[in-house]
């Protein structure tokens, strides 16, 4: 099947599942066309059964923003045109399935149709579609789309509450491709982050707001006053500076490493002992799962999506959002005993493999074949 995918091209989430999940599909040998404003990072390799198509703005000075969904819209009438596309299948409600509806209704004006499937991914909802401003546009999107999925239940459960749904929305989970983390290198260089009697605390994330980032280093503040550790943050974001402020005020400067956005992911949670989730909600918590396949166990919030992937006292522990206190004590209770922690990593790995993309490219296949199959029938 040839199948367009729409996505962000950033370090977030729902890019790297988007891009993943094409992939995989490659390696099927489905024919996948990425378009986009830029080549996803999780796309390093190009190969005959993947391609890319760069989403161009013109830059006008009429417009004080400029029009990337018109600019999308065209980009996919134009790819799917020249290239026989058969399905499309949008990352975010705004702007790619607004972007891909104009495109339908352009196309069937050449009699063509192409089904369009929608998955949500948590801020399109939860964050940006509840806004009185987008939410009429969200809510016309998602009825819109031919088929509708959702990363956890709890994002379905939202979704339904948020907007007027009149679609029936499927819920297919994040994944991860399980050997691709199965490490080649038996030397984790842990002793560049830390030294042998220390523990390795890691959080990875966007910093922004929702992921409470003063709360892991509050975390980790009170994990280190109990025994020698090191805290890992890797990413960027608006909260970045606000960690190292705090740092700084809490004299665990020396403690703390930020690594900013990284592409060695698994290399940093192979020397990982714990990964730290204390967000104030999460669709899913791709983050969590990525570290759980690496036998790193978990200590998180136990808001949104995150009970669906880490499980109370098997691969972590979950607690209220804010409760830094307990999330200490639970790191805690896991680092100060190595056969405890090593029960712990070994129940993290066997709860991930569950996720497996083996175990979900099936489920989204069968989603477009439904769709595939109904093209004739759906209207507009």
């Amino acid at each position: 099947m040839k199948i367009a995918i729409v996505c962000y091209p950033t370090f977030g989430g729902s890019g790297v599942v988007a891009t993943e999940l094409g992939i995989a599909l490659a390696d099927r040998g489905h024919e996948i066309h990425f378009i986009t404003y830029k080549q996803p990072v999780r796309l390093e390799l190009l190969s005959n059964n993947i391609h890319f198509h760069e989403v161009h703005v013109p830059e006008y000075p009429l417009f004080r923003y400029q029009p990337y969904e018109l600019a999308l819209s065209s980009k996919l009438v134009d790819t799917i045109k020249l290239y026989g596309i058969e399905l499309l299948h949008v990352h975010y409600a705004i702007p790619h399935a607004y972007a891909g509806y104009m495109a339908k209704k352009i196309l069937k004006e050449d009699g063509i149709y192409v089904p369009m499937i929608t998955t949500l991914h948590g801020t399109d909802i939860t964050l940006v579609g509840r806004h009185p401003f987008y939410q009429p546009a969200v809510t016309f999107s998602i009825n819109k789309s031919d088929v509708v999925t959702s990363v956890s239940e709890n994002l379905k459960k939202s979704t339904i509450e948020l907007f007027d749904v009149q679609q029936d929305i499927e819920v297919i989970p994040n994944f991860i491709d399980r050997k691709k983390y199965s490490p080649e290198f038996t030397d984790c260089q842990r002793s560049l982050m830390a030294n042998d009697d220390e523990k390795i605390i890691t959080h990875i994330s966007n910093f922004r707001k929702v992921k409470r980032i003063p709360d892991v280093i509050h975390i980790f503040n009170n994990i280190q006053k109990k025994l020698p550790a090191k805290l890992i943050l890797v990413g960027e974001g608006p909260e970045k500076e606000v960690a190292e402020r705090l740092c700084e005020q809490l004299g665990i400067a020396d403690k703390v490493r930020f690594l900013g956005n990284s592409n060695e992911i698994d290399r940093i949670l192979c020397f990982t002992d714990l990964f730290l989730l204390p967000s104030e909600t999460e669709s899913f918590g791709l983050a969590a799962l990525e570290a759980m396949i690496n036998k790193v166990p978990v200590i998180s919030s136990n808001s949104g999506g995150i009970p669906e992937v880490n499980k109370q006292g098997v691969s972590g522990f979950l607690s209220d959002v804010g409760n830094v206190n307990e999330m200490a004590e639970n790191a805690l209770y896991i680092l100060s005993d190595d056969a405890i922690l090593e029960e712990f990593k070994l129940n993290a790995y066997q709860q991930a493999a569950k996720f497996d993309i083996l175990n979900i490219l099936p489920l989204y296949e069968a989603v477009y074949e439904k769709a595939y199959a109904g093209r004739y029938k759906n209207s507009y």
